[in-house]
């Protein structure tokens, strides 16, 4: 979605929005942290990204990238930069194509600094020399497909008139050849800002216009920041600031106060602005801090759209069904099906097709770094070690499994005590959902879809267990006709007592004036798919720790010896019958180990 269509949605709403900005970090440990950040941060409830282009296009790889990502993976609308600095028409181009082909729909165009170790700025052979160049381009090659925005400088308020009226008039040539909206620079003189609003207002300039709000971490920040880019700072600022500007905490206490009176008084001026645009620089506290101040705090969903994040991509802004096993790696399932024939008319695809259900270069990895993996997971050397660490995520008691990149999510709560007990017995559980038999679309656990609807769900395990057990399982569930499955090991070779040639659903929805939707299913094909991918993170997982250590050795015998099962029980009025052929088949279990130790010890 265009920024301005946000903007205008929120003025219709008489609502105040927020946005962050975030850059490319220099290493790869770095991208990660942030991208986790920017997830985390989504919560905060932001109405959409930036993500900046440093000067000569140094990160314009990883800006290209990290817009993918955000808009594909994360789910959030995200705004690109891009500057002139040492960007020839063929680069520029080609951070284009890759914008739209990943449904970014916003652009800030602008000239950018000198490069690196120069004074003067200088176009490139082939370049744009001016922004207002970059900004006839994107909208000769395409049309209005962007929203493009540019840069405003509240500062030149300070200049003599008549260079006022220039930089003025250079704007307004921006606007006129098809600008969008405009970003300003940081600053701390509210009476500065306003006045600047006023004084482009009566120019004739009329495009949304988004302050861009610098909060402030730490006395040498602030201080290089303002110096940097020639910030006036009120002595309002600097009297409160300066007594405490040894003490990175207090600095952080009142920079906070500061800036959140700067913004009261930008948004009960009556010139036109409900938004505020946060310079993260990359950190998450000192923007939290503000939102609460101004007591901003998030517009919580409680009616997501489906139960799981939609992507922003054009060709998954429609998706309306996934395969479940996926439900704890959505990244991977992204990125693994982007070449899948898939989703025709918003349906999940042909598993016929020859793309279907092949891995791509993505490459399968845990996560964790090894030094947070092994603080996370310890070294286990028994079965009931590996069984521990599976119950304690079942129980929220650890954040994270190779299967899981996320802690267990809220509704894994509601059977958390039955997922313990299953692990006990040596059903190790990677993925699963309770039943739930008309829950109303807002409820806050399962709730998903439009308002007066109703939601459900069959009851889900997915897990690994030893051929021994799942053969005393397979009997008790063959006694109860409502219960599916799916069987298959390391080699590929699928059981299923399933003989319906189409998907189960195992998430749906009942809404008024709309069809039945059913967002998740269990279904063969892609359970083929994703059994490459499950095997192999046990694997990685072993891979870990030393070559034949015990925990080595544990789990990757573990991952050659066992299967791999998913399990849909389809009486959703019953949550617990799917565990009751469980606990049958692990007590028979258990009392065949005892009487075979008993024997042996005689």
């Amino acid at each position: 979605m265009k920024i301005t269509q946000k903007i205008e949605q929120s003025t219709k709403d008489n609502k105040i929005w927020w946005s962050f900005e975030y850059f490319p970090p220099r290493t790869a440990q770095g991208l990660q942290n942030l991208l986790d950040r920017i997830e985390r941060m989504r919560a905060l409830g932001p109405e959409f990204i930036d993500i900046t282009w440093n000067a000569g296009g140094r990160t314009s790889d990883l800006t290209a990238e990290m817009v993918k990502t955000c808009q594909g993976l994360i789910g959030i609308e995200t705004c690109m930069h891009l500057t002139c600095t040492n960007m020839p028409k063929e680069k520029v181009d080609i951070a284009l194509r890759e914008a739209k082909q990943s449904g970014c729909r916003n652009v800030l165009a602008l000239r950018g600094d000198p490069p690196m170790g120069k004074e003067e700025w200088e176009a490139v052979d082939g370049g744009f020399v001016h922004g207002i160049d970059l900004v006839k381009h994107i909208r000769r090659d395409y049309g209005d497909y962007f929203d493009i925005a540019v840069a405003g400088f509240p500062e030149h308020m300070t200049l003599p008139k008549e260079e006022l009226d220039k930089e003025i008039y250079y704007l307004k040539q921006k606007i006129d050849a098809g600008v969008s909206f405009i970003f300003t620079q940081m600053f701390y003189d509210v009476d500065l800002f306003i006045n600047w609003v006023k004084a482009i207002r009566a120019a004739g300039i009329t495009i949304p216009v988004v302050p861009g709000i610098a909060p402030i971490q730490t006395w040498n920040g602030f201080q290089r920041a303002t110096s940097l880019a020639k910030i006036t700072i009120p002595k309002l600022f600097l009297d409160a600031l300066e007594p405490v500007k040894n003490d990175d905490e207090k600095v952080r206490e009142v920079g906070t106060r500061l800036v959140a009176d700067m913004c009261r008084k930008i948004l009960d001026a009556d010139i036109g602005i409900r938004g505020l645009h946060f310079y993260t620089m990359n950190l998450e506290k000192g923007t939290k801090m503000l939102l609460e101040e101004l007591n901003l705090v998030p517009r919580i969903e409680t009616i997501k759209p489906l139960p799981w994040r939609q992507s922003l991509t054009p060709n998954r802004r429609h998706e309306t069904i996934r395969p479940i096993f996926w439900a704890n790696r959505t990244k991977s399932y992204i990125s693994r099906t982007e070449n899948w024939d898939e989703y025709p008319n918003g349906r999940f695809g042909d598993s016929r097709s020859p793309a279907y259900g092949e891995l791509d270069g993505y490459g399968v990895w845990i996560k964790q770094t090894k030094e947070d993996a092994l603080k996370l997971w310890g070294h286990p050397i028994t079965f009931a070690d590996l069984s521990a660490l599976f119950t304690k995520f079942c129980s929220s008691e650890l954040k994270a499994l190779p299967w899981s990149d996320q802690q267990a999510s809220i509704e894994t709560s509601v059977i958390s005590k039955q997922l313990a007990q299953i692990n006990e017995l040596g059903f190790l559980t990677i993925n699963s959902q309770p039943a739930v038999n008309g829950a109303r679309s807002d409820d806050k656990v399962f709730g998903w879809g439009p308002s007066n609807g109703y939601v459900y769900q069959k009851a889900y395990l997915e897990f690994f267990v030893n051929p021994t057990l799942l053969s005393l399982l397979l009997t008790q569930i063959e006694r109860d006709k409502n219960i599916t499955y799916y069987v298959i090991n390391k080699r590929g070779d699928l059981r299923t007592n399933n003989h319906s040639d189409g998907p189960n659903a195992v998430t749906w929805g009942v809404f008024p004036g709309k069809e039945i939707i059913q967002p998740t299913i269990v279904e063969a094909v892609s359970f083929m798919a994703w059994k490459d991918e499950a095997f192999e993170l046990g694997a990685q997982w072993a891979k870990l720790y030393e070559h034949d250590s015990p925990s080595n050795k544990l789990i990757a015998d573990f991952m050659e010896t066992s299967f791999l099962v998913n399990v849909v029980h389809n009486d959703f009025h019953d949550p617990d019958a799917i565990f009751r052929p469980f606990y049958k088949a692990g007590a028979e279990y258990l009392a065949q180990k005892s009487k075979s130790t008993a024997v042996n010890g005689h």
